[in-house]
C-alpha cells in the first residue's frame, strides 16, 4: 500500500543497517524548502485547511480482526476487565500458532551525527551544558543544563539558540520542552519553575511565565494541546495546571488554572491526546482529552467544553520505584478509528479504548492487557499496531499489540540515556519534594524519549539516536546479508500470506502483495541455491556434503511448492543443482516424500528419468515403486519401466504402469500366471516371492472386478465394464496363449484354485454380490461355476478341504433368495460320498469340518437326509449327526453322539444340564434326555466322576440309590460318592492325605474311624481322632510312640521291617525325602502342639503326666549316643530337648523340671558342665521375665502419673467467659456494686448468675435440700443443653450423653465486692470439683487424639486379644471395664504362643 504521511517522515530515507550497526544520517536527508518570510500566528490561525492525503492505516484487514469487549460504561466509571468471550480465545490461539514466526530486524537504529556533534560543540564553546530534554516536530529542539534551547532543522543544521547562560543561571536547566502542532511555538520549562515561550520562526521570546504554578517547584512536563492557545504543565509538587494564552491589545498574557492539586496525590506524568490533521473532526478530539498518571492511579479528564473527569483507574499493587507511563494512539478497531490510551507502572501494560456511540455517550472500554517480564521506564507507540517499550535495563522491546507477540529486542545501553532524576527531586530549588516522587524520579526519562511521525528519538548524554521501522524489503535483505536464507524465506512467506507483524511498504491488495513478495522469494531461492553450490565443502567425507545439501534442498522444494512454481523447481533450479552430483542425489531423494503425499503429481521427463535411474543405481527399489504408483508416467518409456519393475520384483508398480500407461489390464495377469502356474501344476512348493505374487494377483483380480484401480484409486468410470469383461474372459480361457500340449484346460482358474481356494472363491463371492441385474455378468457367473465344478470334482489333486470350500461357496450362492445359478444335485451327492469315505482315515477332522460348514450355509437342502445320516454315522462324523438330530429335535440321540465322540466326551455334562434346565425344550424332550442320561450313568461316572456327581446332584437327586446299584464297580462308587458328598475335592481321583481328609470332613462315625486308622497304623490320624474324642492321654501315647520309633531310627541302624514301614508312611504323607532328624523334629512339633492345646484344661498333676514322659522320651536316647560320630546328632537332640523345656516352663513349675533333670542318669552323673546349658537357659528365661515385669510396672506407673497430672491440670485450669453478661437474664454479671453475687462459668465459655441458673433448673430438679455446695457437681450449661433439645436435669443424669453441654470443669466465682464468708465458701466449692464418667471419657478421647494411645491402653488391648469383643484403642468400652486391673486372669505369656489348629 502507499505509505502514509506518518511513514514518510523525518527518518524514512535512512540507509539500511544491520541489527547492531548504527548508521549516520546524511545532512541533506531532511531537505525541506526554506520559507522566506516566517508566517505570523494570526495568519496561521486564519489560513484554510489544505487537502491532505486520506488517513491510511497499514494493513487494515489485519486490524479488523482485533476484537474488544462489549462491556462499556459512562464517563465516570471504567469497563470491567477482559471477559472470556470467543474473540479472546481466537486471538490467544493465533498467537500460539504464529509464535515460531521469524520477524527479522524490525527497527533500524540511526545516529543523528550532525546534531550530536553540535551538542558537544555547544557545551564546549558557549558553555551550553549537557543535554537535558528533547522534543521533535518538523524541527528538533534540545534543552541543556545551562538553560539554552538548541533548535535544529531537518538538515541537522542549528537554526536557533534560544536563551542565554545568564538566564540559565537564573532559571536553572531546561527540564521540559514542547512544540505546538503547527511547529510555530516552543515552550520551555525550567528546573526552578519558570516557563518561556519562543517563536520558532524568528527566535523571539514571546512570554516568560513565572506565576503559573507555586514557586519553588521544578517543571516536570509542559505540553501543548491540539488547541493553539492551550497548554498544560506538571510541577514537582505533583500539581497540574492549564495554561491559556491570550493576546489582548497587543499584550500577551497567560492565565493559569489548577486541574489537579498535588495535595490529593502527586501527578508525575501528563499526556494530552494529539490528533493528526485528517482526524481533526473525530468526535473525541473536541473534548481535548488529557491523561494524568499519579503515584496511585490514572485519570482521564476533558478540558473542553468544561472541565470533567472521565474516568479513574488504580494501578493495584506495584513497586513504588516504578515509573508511570502514558501514551495515546488512534487505532482502527472494528472498522472504526478511536483513541487508545496505553499506560503502565511496572510490568503490565493496560489499554483503554475511548469511543463515542451513536447516542453521543462516551464509553471507556478496557482491552486485553500485555504482561511482561520486566519493569518499564518508557512506553511509546510506533504506529497503530506496534509498541516500543524500554525496560529498566535499557533494552528496547518491540511488541505487536493485537497478537501481543514480541518482535525484536535491542540493547540501548550504549546510548547513555539522559535521566530526569534531578528535576523530580527538584534539586535546583532545594529538594523540597516528597520521598515517593523522588523515588519514582530515579528512573524517569520522560524528556529523553520523543516520538513523531513513526520514529522515536532518544537523547543520550553526547548523542541523539533515532529508531524507525524497516520496510519489508529491508527486513528480508537484512537477513540475506547475514546469509540467513531459511529465516529470510520464512519472513518473506509471512509477508506473502499476510501474517507478518509491523509491515511497512506493502500493498493492501492481497493479489498485488503476493505478486511482489513471490518475485522477491524467487530471487532469494536462486541466491540460496547459488550460495549453497559455491560454499559447499570441497574436501571431507561424503556425509558432510550430503548434510550440507540436505539442509538446503528440502527448504527450496517446500517454498517452490508453496509458491506453486514447480516449473522453476524442475527447470532452472534442478538444472543448476544437477551440476553437482551430491546435490542432484539429495534433490532426487528429497522428492520422494512429496510424491508419496501427492504434493508433486507430475515430473518433467528428464527429472523422472533421473529419479528412476538414481533409485535403481542406489538399490532403492521400494522407493521407486512407491513413487511410480503416485505419478503420471505417460512421458516415460513404458517398456523400459516395465522391464525394470519386473527385474526388481516391483509388481505393484508394474501393474500400475500397464494399467495407467497403456490401459492394459490383462498383461500383468499373464506375467504373474507365468511365474506361479508351472510350480503349482507340478505340485512343487512355492517360494516366498511366488506366494507374494500370488497374493498380489488375487488382490488385483478383486480390484479389477470391483472397479477399483490397483494399488490405489479407482478405474475411470467409462472403462469399468470393459475391464470386468476382459478379466472374466481372461480367467475362463480354455488354454493360455503359449500353451504346450500337456496343458490342462482352464489353466488360470486351476492355478488360482491350487494357490488359495478359499481366497479365490471369496473374490468371486464379492464379485457376484455386484451382479444383481447385469445379464451378461450373470452368464459369466454360471459359466465360472460350471468351470469350477468341472475342474475340481473330476480331479483328484484337490484336498477335501478345497472341494468343501467350493461346495460351501456354491451352497451359499444357491441359498440366496435371488439365486439364478444352477448346480446338478448329483454333484453334491458325489461330494458327500467323497467326504464321508470311511476308507480314508487321514484328515478325518478336516473332512468333518468341511461337511459341517457346507450344511450350515444351506447345503442340507441339496442332500437326502437319511442317506446323509447313515454316511455320517458310518464315517464317525458325530458333529454332522448332532447337526441333523438337532434339526429333528432328537436330543436323546445327540447324547449318544457326544458319548461316542472321543474329542467331545467332556462336553456331554453341560449339554445334558442345558437341556434339562433351560427353557425352550418340551417336557417330552426333557424326559427322553433324562431317561437316556440314566441309561448311560455308568459311562458318565467313569468319564468324569466330579462332573457326573454335580449333574446327579442337580437333576437326579431322587435316583441316587438306583445309580449306586447300577455302578457295580466299588472304585466307581467310591469316586462318585466322594464327589457327591464333598464336591470341593476336585475332579480327578487323586491320593488325598488321610489326616487332611479327616480334618476337613465331618460326616464320619468316630469309633469306627478310629478302628480303621488303628488297623492301618495311621498314627497321626488316630491321634487326631482320639483328641477329637476327648482322650488326650490316648492321643499323647500314640504320638509318643511314633516319636520314640523315630528317635530309635536316629540312635541305631533301623531294622528292615521298620525301614519299610517308614517308607510306607513317607509315601503316604506324599512328602519329599527327609532326614531321620527332620522326621524326629516334625513328630516332636506335633506332640508339643498337642500338649500345649491340652495343658490349659488340666491340673498340675495331669500336666506333669503329659510333659514329663515327653521329656523322658527325649532324654533317654541320648545315653545311647557315644563316640565322635554321634556328636552332631547329640547336639541336635539337646537342642530339641531345650525346645521341650522352654515349652514346659509355661505349664510346669521350674523346681520340678530341675529336679527331674538332675535325677536323670544322663545329666545326674558326671560334672555340672553337662547340664550347665540347660540351667543357664532357665536362668536366662527367669532374668528375661523379671526384667519384663519391672519394665511393665515402670511403664504403668509412668502412664498413671502422666494421666493424673494432666487431669489435675485440666480440672484446675482457669476459665474465660465469652461475654460479660449472664446468658439467662442477659444482664452484666456485676448488677450492683454493693451486692454479693455468685457467678458460674462453664468450660464452653457461657456465664450465669447462680440464682438465674438455679431458677431454671428448679423446674426440672424439684426443691433442693441443704447448702448450695451440695449441688456443685450437678450444674450443667443451660444454653448448651437447651440447644441440644434436652432438659438440663436429664443432661446431668444421662450416662450416654455425647455433647459438650456438660463442661470438663465447672467452678463458681463471686463478684469483686462480696464478703469474706462468701469467698471461703467459694474456695470450698472449688476444692470439691470432680469429673463424672462422661467427662472422664471425653477427656480420654481428647488425650488420645493429641498423644496417641498410651502404653496402658496397649496393655489393656493385649489382655483382650483372645476375647470376642472388638474394642479398639480409640473406641473404648465403658470406663473401668477394660482395665487390666479388673481382669483376674491376666498374665503375660512369656513363652512362644501355642500353635492352635482351628
Amino acid at each position: 500500500m502507499s505509505e502514509s504521511p506518518d511513514t514518510r517522515s523525518l527518518m524514512s530515507a535512512s540507509s539500511q543497517a544491520n541489527l547492531m550497526e548504527i548508521d549516520a544520517i546524511d545532512d541533506k536527508e531532511f531537505d525541506i524548502p526554506q520559507v522566506d518570510t516566517p508566517p505570523t500566528l494570526e495568519s496561521i490561525l486564519n489560513e484554510p485547511e489544505d487537502e491532505d492525503e486520506p488517513f491510511i492505516l497499514e494493513d487494515t484487514c489485519l486490524l479488523n480482526t482485533e476484537n474488544i469487549d462489549a462491556h462499556s460504561c459512562e464517563t465516570s466509571s471504567l469497563a470491567s476487565s477482559d471477559s472470556g468471550d470467543r474473540a479472546h480465545l481466537k486471538r490467544r490461539r493465533k498467537a500460539v500458532e504464529t509464535n515460531a514466526t521469524v520477524h527479522g530486524s524490525v527497527l533500524k537504529h540511526s545516529v543523528l551525527k550532525g546534531i550530536s556533534a553540535q551538542i558537544i560543540s555547544a557545551a564546549d564553546k558557549v558553555d551550553a551544558g549537557l543535554p537535558t530534554a528533547i522534543t521533535v516536530s518538523n524541527v528538533i529542539a534540545v534543552g541543556t543544563s545551562h538553560g539554552l534551547a538548541l533548535v535544529f532543522d531537518q538538515n541537522q543544521a542549528l537554526r536557533l539558540c534560544l536563551g542565554t547562560t545568564a538566564t540559565g543561571a537564573e532559571y536553572g536547566a531546561v527540564s521540559a520542552l514542547s512544540i505546538n502542532h503547527d511547529c510555530t511555538r516552543l515552550l520551555c520549562g525550567f528546573a526552578k519553575g519558570q516557563i518561556t515561550m519562543w517563536d520558532l520562526a524568528n527566535g523571539k521570546l514571546l512570554r516568560t511565565i513565572t506565576d503559573a504554578h507555586p514557586p519553588g517547584t521544578a517543571i516536570l512536563h509542559i505540553k501543548f494541546t491540539d488547541l493553539p492557545t492551550l497548554a498544560v504543565c506538571n510541577d514537582s509538587g505533583g500539581s497540574v495546571f492549564e495554561l491559556s494564552f491570550r493576546r489582548v491589545m497587543g499584550m500577551r498574557t497567560c492565565e493559569s488554572r489548577c486541574l489537579f492539586s498535588g495535595s490529593k496525590g502527586e501527578v508525575c506524568c501528563v499526556e494530552p491526546l494529539h490528533s493528526s490533521p485528517e482526524l481533526k473532526d473525530h468526535p473525541i478530539t473536541h473534548y481535548c482529552l488529557l491523561a494524568m498518571a499519579s503515584l496511585t492511579k490514572i485519570l482521564v479528564i476533558g478540558l473542553k467544553p468544561s472541565l470533567k473527569v472521565w474516568m479513574t483507574f488504580p494501578y493495584g499493587k506495584t513497586d513504588p520505584a516504578n515509573v508511570p507511563q502514558l501514551a495515546w494512539q488512534f487505532v482502527a478497531v472494528q472498522k472504526a478509528v478511536n483513541p487508545i490510551l496505553a499506560f503502565c507502572r511496572g510490568d503490565t501494560v493496560h489499554f483503554l479504548l475511548v469511543k463515542k456511540d451513536e447516542s453521543g455517550t462516551v464509553h471507556v472500554i478496557k482491552q486485553r492487557q500485555l504482561q511482561l517480564s520486566c519493569d518499564l521506564i518508557s512506553l511509546t507507540w510506533l504506529n497503530s499496531r506496534t509498541l516500543v517499550l524500554m525496560d529498566s535495563g535499557e533494552k528496547l522491546h518491540v511488541y505487536d499489540r493485537p497478537s501481543q507477540e514480541e518482535l525484536e529486542t535491542l540493547d540501548l545501553s550504549d546510548v547513555q540515556l539522559v535521566y530526569n532524576s534531578s528535576h523530580f527531586k527538584s534539586l535546583a530549588t532545594g529538594g523540597n519534594v516528597s520521598q515517593a516522587l523522588a523515588l519514582v524520579g530515579e528512573k524517569a526519562c520522560y524528556q529523553s524519549v520523543c516520538s513523531y511521525g513513526g520514529q522515536i528519538v532518544y537523547l543520550g548524554t553526547k548523542s541523539v539516536h533515532v529508531m524507525t521501522l524497516r520496510n519489508w524489503r529491508e527486513r528480508v535483505d537484512h537477513l540475506l546479508k547475514q546469509e540467513k536464507f531459511t529465516e529470510a524465506l520464512s519472513l518473506a512467506w509471512s509477508f506473502h500470506e499476510g501474517t507478518a507483524k509491523a509491515v511497512l511498504g506493502l500493498f493492501g491488495d492481497p493479489v498485488k502483495r503476493k505478486g511482489v513478495v513471490a518475485d522477491k522469494m524467487v530471487e532469494i531461492l536462486f541466491q540460496y541455491v547459488e550460495r549453497s553450490l559455491k560454499k559447499c565443502p570441497e574436501q571431507g567425507k561424503i556425509q558432510v556434503l550430503e548434510q550440507h545439501f540436505q539442509d538446503m534442498v528440502p527448504v527450496v522444494v517446500d517454498y517452490c511448492l508453496l509458491l506453486q512454481r514447480t516449473d522453476l523447481l524442475f527447470n532452472q533450479i534442478y538444472s543448476r543443482l544437477a551440476e553437482n552430483s551430491v546435490a542432484k542425489g539429495v534433490f532426487l531423494e528429497s522428492l520422494e516424500p512429496y510424491i508419496l503425499s501427492e504434493r508433486i503429481g507430475c515430473l518433467t521427463a528428464p527429472v523422472m528419468r533421473d529419479l528412476l535411474s538414481y533409485f535403481q543405481e542406489n538399490g532403492m527399489m521400494e522407493s521407486v515403486e512407491g513413487c511410480l504408483v503416485h505419478m503420471d508416467i505417460t512421458n516415460l518409456d513404458i517398456q523400459q519401466v516395465v522391464q525394470m519393475c519386473w527385474d526388481n520384483q516391483l509388481y505393484d508398480a508394474m501393474i500400475y504402469v500397464f494399467n495407467s500407461g497403456m490401459n492394459d489390464y490383462i498383461s500383468p495377469m499373464e506375467k504373474l500366471f507365468q511365474v506361479i502356474g508351472p510350480p503349482l501344476h507340478e505340485g512343487k512348493p512355492l517360494t516366498d516371492e511366488q506366494v507374494v505374487m500370488g497374493n498380489k494377483l488375487l488382490v488385483y483380480i478383486s480390484c479389477c472386478l470391483a472397479g477399483r484401480a490397483y494399488p490405489l484409486g479407482d478405474i475411470p468410470e467409462d472403462l469399468v465394464p470393459q475391464v470386468k469383461n476382459q478379466v472374466f474372459e481372461f480367467l475362463i480361457r480354455l488354454h493360455s496363449v503359449e500353451a504346450s500340449q500337456e496343458e490342462e484346460v482352464y489353466p488360470y482358474i486351476r492355478t488360482l484354485l491350487h494357490f488359495d481356494t478359499r481366497e479365490f472363491l471369496n473374490v468371486l463371492a464379492l464379485t457376484f454380490e455386484d451382479f444383481k441385474n447385469d445379464k451378461q455378468a450373470l452368464e459369466y457367473q454360471q459359466r465360472i461355476v460350471d468351470i469350477l465344478l468341472k475342474v475340481m470334482v473330476d480331479n483328484s489333486d484337490f484336498t477335501p478341504s478345497q472341494v468343501g470350500c467350493l461346495f460351501t461357496f456354491l451352497a451359499r450362492q444357491l441359498a440366496k433368495p435371488d439365486n439364478t445359478l444352477f448346480v446338478n444335485r448329483k454333484l453334491f451327492d458325489q461330494v458327500l460320498e467323497f467326504l464321508c469315505s470311511p476308507d480314508d482315515d487321514c484328515r478325518h477332522t478336516e473332512r468333518q469340518q468341511v461337511l459341517l460348514e457346507l450344511l450350515q450355509v444351506g447345503g442340507v437342502v441339496q442332500f437326502d437326509e437319511g442317506r446323509l445320516l447313515a454316511l455320517a454315522e458310518k464315517a464317525e462324523f458325530y458333529q454332522i449327526c448332532e447337526f441333523m438330530y438337532e434339526q429333528k429335535h432328537l436330543y436323546d440321540q445327540i447324547i449318544d453322539c457326544y458319548l461316542k465322540d472321543p474329542l467331545r466326551k467332556e462336553e456331554v455334562y453341560n449339554y445334558i444340564h442345558n437341556i434339562l434346565s433351560m427353557p425352550g425344550y418340551s417336557p417330552e424332550e426333557k424326559q427322553t434326555a433324562w431317561n437316556k442320561s440314566l441309561q448311560h450313568v455308568k459311562e458318565l461316572v467313569s468319564i468324569n466322576p466330579a462332573k457326573a456327581a454335580e449333574l446327579v446332584a442337580g437333576h437326579f437327586s431322587s435316583e441316587v440309590e438306583p445309580i449306586i446299584t447300577a455302578l457295580q464297580d466299588d472304585y466307581l462308587v467310591f469316586q462318585f460318592l466322594k464327589n457327591l458328598l464333598d464336591p470341593s475335592e476336585g475332579h480327578a481321583p487323586q491320593a488325598v492325605p488321610k489326616l487332611a481328609f479327616l480334618q476337613t470332613s465331618q460326616q464320619y462315625r468316630l469309633e469306627e474311624t478310629i478302628e480303621i486308622t488303628k488297623q492301618h497304623q495311621l498314627h497321626e490320624a488316630t491321634a487326631y481322632l482320639l483328641e477329637k474324642k476327648g482322650d488326650v492321654q490316648g492321643a499323647f501315647q500314640v504320638l509318643l510312640q511314633t516319636l520314640k520309633d523315630k528317635l530309635h531310627a536316629v540312635t541305631q541302624e533301623p531294622s528292615e521291617p521298620f525301614r519299610q514301614k517308614a517308607e510306607e508312611e513317607e509315601s503316604e504323607m506324599g512328602g519329599e525325602e527327609q532326614t531321620p532328624l527332620a522326621r524326629v523334629e516334625e513328630a516332636l512339633n506335633d506332640i508339643i502342639s498337642l500338649c500345649h492345646r491340652s495343658s490349659h484344661g488340666l491340673n498340675q498333676q495331669q500336666r506333669e503326666a503329659l510333659w514329663f514322659p515327653l521329656l523322658e522320651a527325649m532324654m533317654s536316647p541320648q545315653k545311647l549316643l557315644k563316640g565322635p560320630d554321634a556328636k552332631h546328632t547329640s547336639e541336635a537332640l539337646k537342642e530339641l530337648t531345650m525346645k521341650v523345656l522352654n515349652s514346659m516352663s509355661s505349664f510346669i513349675a521350674l523346681p520340678a523340671i530341675i529336679q527331674r533333670i538332675l535325677q536323670d542318669p544322663v545329666y545326674g552323673k558326671g560334672k555340672l558342665a553337662e547340664i550347665q546349658g540347660l540351667i543357664l537357659g532357665m536362668l536366662e528365661t527367669f532374668n528375661y521375665e523379671q526384667t519384663l515385669l519391672e519394665t511393665t510396672t515402670s511403664l504403668l506407673n509412668s502412664d498413671l502419673h502422666w494421666s493424673l497430672a494432666h487431669l489435675r491440670k485440666a480440672v484446675s485450669r482457669g476459665l474465660h467467659p465469652r461475654q460479660d453478661h449472664c446468658n439467662i437474664c442477659l444482664q452484666l454479671y456485676k448488677r450492683r456494686q454493693e451486692s454479693e453475687e455468685e457467678v458460674i462459668i462453664f468450660s464452653c465459655g457461657h456465664l450465669y448468675h447462680c440464682q438465674c441458673l438455679q431458677r431454671k433448673e428448679q423446674g426440672f430438679m424439684g426443691k433442693e435440700q441443704g447448702p448450695m455446695g451440695d449441688r456443685v457437681h450437678s450444674w450443667s450449661c443451660y444454653k448448651c443443653t437447651s440447644s441440644q433439645n434436652a432438659r438440663p436435669g436429664d443432661r446431668v443424669t444421662a450416662e450416654g450423653g455425647r455433647a459438650r453441654s456438660t463442661s470438663l470443669a465447672q467452678t463458681k466465682v463471686t463478684s469483686a465486692h462480696r464478703g469474706s464468708a462468701a469467698e471461703a465458701r467459694g474456695r470450698k466449692e472449688l476444692s470439691e470439683v470432680t469429673l463424672d464418667a462422661q467427662q472422664t471419657q471425653a477427656w480420654d478421647q481428647l488425650r488420645c487424639m493429641y498423644k496417641g494411645p498410651s502404653r496402658l491402653s496397649i496393655l489393656t488391648e493385649i489382655s483382650h486379644c483372645h476375647s470376642n469383643e472388638k474394642a479398639g484403642l480409640l473406641n473404648p468400652t465403658h470406663p473401668g471395664t477394660g482395665s487390666i486391673y479388673h481382669s483376674e486372669n491376666f498374665s503375660l505369656k512369656l513363652s512362644p504362643p501355642p500353635l492352635v489348629e482351628e
